[in-house]
Parts: C-alpha cells; sequence; structure tokens
C-alpha cells in the first residue's frame, strides 16, 4: 500500500477536512519574507562602480566596507546590493556620480570670434563647427557672447541643460575681465550691495583685483545672472570698459589650462557634482 503524504496532490474528500471551496485567508504583509538583495532586479553596486571608473570591484568593496559609498542618500552597509544605474543615485564620499552612459557633457573653450550656436545662416563659425557630430542632440549651456573666450557647456541632457541655464537655479559663473582704469577701493563692496542698471538691479556674488599693471586691471567677477552682456554693461557702468572677458567657471567646472578651442568630456565625478547642484 502506498502512503500518502502531506506533500501529495492527493486531498481528503469533501466534508472529511477543509471544505473544497473554502478560500483561504489572505496573507498579511508582516508575514512575507522581504526580498533580498539577490531577489531584487539590477546590478551589483561594485560592478556598476567598477565599470563607471571609480576603481576595480575589490576597491569599490573596500570602499563599501569603509562606508564611503551611498545609494539614494543613504551609506551602504552591505556589500553585493543591487542597483538600478538608470534610476538610483549612487555617491562616493557624497559626490554623485553619473552612470547612464547616453549622456554626455563636454567643456569647450570658446575662442573669440564664434558665435554661441550650432549653425548659422550668415556661415559665421560656430560652436556648432567646433563640435561637429562628436555626440548626437548636443545643445549649448547658456551663451557667450561673440567677442567672450572661455568655458561653455554643451550636453545632451536636456533637463540638466535647462537647470544649469534657469535663473532660478542660480548657479554660479565666474570670469576674468582685463579693464582700463584703476579699481576704487570701495567697488567689491559696492558690487555685492548692487548696482542699477537701464533693466534692473544687478548684484555680484564676489569680486577682487587679481592684477594691475600701467593703467590696466584684471578683475575676476562672480554672479549667478544671466543677462545679455551684464559683465561688460556692468563693469562699463563702474567706469572699467572691458578689453577682454573670459569665462573661467560654471559652478563646480572650471577651465584649468584649455586651450583655446579644445574641447573635453566631463568625468563621471563633475558630471555628479553640476547635478547635485541642481537637484537632480
Amino acid at each position: 500500500m502506498n502512503a500518502t503524504t502531506p506533500d501529495d496532490e492527493t486531498t481528503t474528500a469533501a466534508g472529511q477536512g477543509w471544505s473544497e471551496d473554502m478560500e483561504l485567508a489572505p496573507v498579511h504583509p508582516g508575514d512575507r519574507t522581504p526580498a533580498s538583495d539577490d531577489d531584487r532586479q539590477g546590478e551589483r553596486l561594485q560592478k556598476v562602480l567598477a565599470r563607471a571608473g571609480v576603481g576595480s570591484r575589490r576597491v569599490c568593496e573596500d570602499m563599501i566596507e569603509a562606508g564611503r559609498i551611498s545609494v539614494n542618500g543613504a551609506v551602504v552597509q552591505v556589500q553585493g546590493m543591487r542597483v538600478d544605474p538608470s534610476t538610483d543615485k549612487i555617491a562616493v564620499d557624497g559626490v554623485r556620480i553619473e552612470l547612464r552612459d547616453d549622456r554626455v557633457t563636454y567643456a569647450l573653450n570658446k575662442p573669440t570670434g564664434v558665435i554661441t550656436a550650432m549653425s548659422d545662416d550668415r556661415n559665421r563659425p560656430t560652436v556648432g563647427d567646433m563640435v561637429g557630430d562628436l555626440a548626437p542632440g548636443l545643445v549649448h549651456v547658456g551663451r557667450l557672447d561673440q567677442d567672450t573666450e572661455g568655458l561653455l557647456l554643451l550636453t545632451n541632457d536636456g533637463e540638466l541643460a535647462h537647470r544649469l541655464a534657469h535663473p532660478s537655479f542660480e548657479v554660479r559663473k565666474t570670469y576674468l575681465a582685463q579693464v582700463s582704469g584703476s579699481v576704487p577701493r570701495d567697488l567689491a563692496k559696492r558690487l555685492r550691495a548692487g548696482v542699477e542698471l537701464d533693466d534692473g538691479q544687478v548684484k555680484v556674488d564676489s569680486f577682487r583685483v587679481v592684477d594691475t599693471h600701467a593703467g590696466q586691471s584684471v578683475v575676476e567677477v562672480v554672479l549667478h545672472e544671466g543677462r545679455k552682456h551684464i559683465v561688460r554693461r556692468l563693469l562699463a557702468h563702474v567706469g572699467l570698459p572691458v578689453s577682454r572677458l573670459t569665462r573661467t567657471a560654471i559652478g563646480p567646472i572650471e577651465l584649468q589650462r584649455m586651450r583655446s578651442g579644445s574641447i573635453r568630456k566631463l568625468s563621471r565625478g563633475e558630471l555628479g557634482q553640476l547635478q547635485e547642484l541642481v537637484g537632480l
């Protein structure tokens, strides 16, 4: 005789136990077993970090162990956590890193004489001519005047471009200006307090004299204004006409020693800094 075990599909006849049409009670949420990291869809964190260039998998594991890695604002406590690179926000030492490969941002040292446009119907030299087909969908973030040189960002990340350029996010831009005349001692204080121009008041975040020689001065101006010709108009208004203007930084991204006309791709760390700056 074959013995019937509890695991067999054979059940007791109706009326001898549970009724065949009796509904099972719903599972209480507290009775469910939470999904483990192995059940969570995605890639292991150390693999994602290694692919992003943070370090080898072993190095990334050591960084996790040291509490240097966070995901969506929470420090990672265990090895082998799974993440979704397209949605999760991963930071190293508090600095977010960009994980998506389809979004790129470049820094360009725009020369004078080049207009900030991707094309021009008058055949003037443009930023678009300089970048060519470097990446699909690139747009310039804000503008630089034709006679102004220096740092310009280009990206195919539309939301990043919008936030960096929108005045509500108050992204600071740093300029070096060569001006004629001597700089009054109280000018920095006046500019921080605000100067009234034809289209409204403008305040600088900081102002300092970098160098003075033979009736010429080089000054550094930091502000988050985006109005047209704002630096030139501001300095002309206080009696310091600009003969040369260079943008040297946008937020944490600096021109540094980039040659005029050169282009470089921002690192994942730099992208992360920009995203943090504008709340992405």
